[in-house]
């Protein structure tokens, strides 16, 4: 019998620098979660594309307005698509400590507690 796919959740902030992209990396060699983030803004490191939305199976967002900027965009490549604002402000810097904890806090409702498999 074949091993489960991984699930591929996409994060999603304003310019990918942060907390997205901390998100991503929380999941590097995760052996259930297959991760990439991107962001909402023209001056992202990696802005998101239809093609990142295609991609994905879950994606977490950080604010509300994150959400609403992919809906007007992007509504027909989140039909069907659980879209999840995680209510994470705009305060921390790449990995923060406080942050990664924030994180794993808040997806553990959305994931599982297993998903934290990683975190010591």
């Amino acid at each position: 019998m074949p091993a489960a796919s991984p699930r591929k959740l996409l994060f999603v902030c304003s310019q990918n620098k942060w907390r997205s992209l901390t998100a991503e990396r929380l999941f590097d060699g995760h052996p259930h979660y297959e991760a990439r983030s991107a962001g909402t803004e023209p001056g992202a490191r990696v802005r998101v594309t239809a093609g990142h939305l295609g991609w994905a199976e879950a994606v977490f967002v950080m604010e509300r307005r994150h959400a609403d900027r992919l809906r007007e965009k992007f509504a027909a490549e989140l039909v069907g698509k659980p879209l999840v604002v995680l209510r994470i402000l705009d305060k921390y810097r790449f990995e923060d400590p406080a942050l990664v904890a924030l994180l794993w806090e808040k997806l553990a409702a959305h994931l599982g507690a297993g998903s934290n498999s990683k975190q010591v």
